[in-house]
C-alpha cells in the first residue's frame, strides 16, 4: 500500500523564519489540510526521552492485574483508566463496530473553572495511580509542552487561512483538553478479534487540533482520503502526527478536512505486537461559539455551535461502558 500524501513540515521556519519562509509553510499546511487533514511536524523541540519515560511508567500500570486497575476505572472523557471495550469510536460517525481493542489512561484540564456549572461537567482532579509514582511528573511536563506546541500550531493555522495569528488562540485562554495514553496490547490480552473490530474504529476527532506521538507497527494508524481510501499513515519517529478535528473543520467551513482515521487490530502475522500512543486532544474554552469562516476562505456555512455542547454529544456517542482487562 502506498502512503497518503501527508507532508512533513519543520515548525522552526514558522517560529524563527522570515515572511517568505512563513508564507511557503502556510501554503503547504493549507494544501495538506484540504486533502487529508493530517501533517507530520518536526522542529517541535519536545524531548523524545520525555515520551519514553511516560511510556515506561504507563506500561507498568497497564500490566498490573485487572482488579488493581479497576480502582481507577473512569467514564469516557473522565480521569482514570478505561478498560478494554469501554469505547467504540466508530459510532461517532455512524459506523457500527465492536468495542475498541485498547486500554487508556485519560487525563484532562489541570486548572478548575470559575463557573460552577462548567466546573461540574468539565473539571475534576486528575487521578494518578499510586502504584506508578513515576508517571505524574513526566505527564505534567509533557502537558505543559503540548500546550505550548498547540499554541504554535494554532498560530500557524491562522496564518494558513490568511487570518490574524490569534484568530484561534484567543478562544483558548482556559481550554479544556484531553490527554490519553492508549495501550494497544497483543492478541494474548485481547483475544481473537471480531469481524470489523479495531484497536480504534474509524472516526474523526472531535475538537480542534490533535497532537499524536505514535509508534510504528503492522497494526497501526491508517488514514482515509477520497483519492486513496485507507492507507498506512507515514511514520517519522522524530515527528508528531497532527490532525484537525470536527470543530476546526466546521470553523473553516470545510475548507479543511477533519482527518478520518483508524488503528488496525493486532495483525495475524504479528499477534504479540504491542503499541502505545500519547494523544493530546486540543479543545476550546467552554462556551466558545464556533462559527464558520465566511467565503472565500470557508466553503460551507454551518450553523454556529457551542463548542462543548458539541463535544459532549460526540463523547457520549462513543461510550460503550466500563470493561476490565482480562
Amino acid at each position: 500500500m502506498t502512503e497518503p500524501r501527508i507532508p512533513t513540515i519543520d515548525l522552526r521556519p514558522w517560529l524563527d523564519g522570515g515572511p517568505d519562509e512563513r508564507a511557503r509553510l502556510a501554503r503547504t499546511v493549507d494544501e495538506a489540510l484540504r486533502t487529508a487533514g493530517f501533517l507530520l511536524v518536526t522542529g517541535h523541540g519536545v524531548d523524545p526521552a520525555l515520551r519514553t519515560r511516560i511510556r515506561t511508567a504507563a506500561r507498568t500500570f497497564f500490566t498490573l492485574p485487572a482488579e488493581v486497575k479497576e480502582k481507577y476505572a473512569a467514564r469516557v472523557a473522565g480521569r482514570g483508566w478505561l478498560g478494554l471495550g469501554a469505547e467504540a469510536n466508530g459510532y461517532s460517525e455512524g459506523t457500527e463496530t465492536p468495542p475498541d481493542l485498547k486500554e487508556s489512561l485519560t487525563f484532562a484540564t489541570r486548572e478548575p473553572f470559575e463557573d460552577p456549572e462548567v466546573n461540574a461537567e468539565w473539571y475534576a482532579p486528575n487521578v494518578w495511580p499510586t502504584e506508578v509514582p513515576g508517571l505524574r511528573a513526566p505527564c505534567e511536563e509533557y502537558l505543559t509542552r503540548m500546550a505550548e506546541l498547540e499554541s504554535h500550531l494554532l498560530s500557524l493555522l491562522g496564518g494558513a487561512l490568511g487570518l490574524e495569528p490569534d484568530f484561534f488562540i484567543r478562544h483558548m485562554d482556559h481550554p479544556t483538553y484531553g490527554f490519553n495514553i492508549n495501550w494497544y496490547p497483543g492478541r494474548e490480552i485481547v483475544g481473537e478479534t471480531a469481524p470489523g473490530q479495531f484497536r480504534i474504529g474509524p472516526h474523526t476527532d472531535f475538537g480542534t487540533v490533535t497532537i499524536l506521538d505514535r509508534q510504528d507497527g503492522r497494526g497501526g494508524l491508517q488514514v482515509h482520503t477520497d483519492d486513496d481510501g485507507w492507507q498506512d499513515a507515514p511514520y517519522d519517529p522524530a515527528a508528531f502526527t497532527i490532525n484537525i478535528g470536527d470543530l476546526m473543520a466546521r470553523w473553516t467551513g470545510d475548507r479543511w478536512r477533519s482527518g478520518r482515521h483508524r488503528v488496525l487490530p493486532p495483525p495475524a502475522d504479528a499477534p504479540a505486537e504491542e503499541l502505545m500512543s500519547l494523544v493530546y486532544f486540543g479543545e476550546c474554552t467552554p462556551g466558545t461559539l464556533v462559527e464558520s469562516v465566511p467565503a472565500p476562505v470557508g466553503q460551507v456555512a454551518y450553523e454556529p455551535v457551542d463548542s462543548h455542547v458539541y463535544l459532549r454529544e460526540k463523547l457520549d456517542s462513543i461510550t460503550v461502558g466500563r470493561a476490565t482487562a482480562g
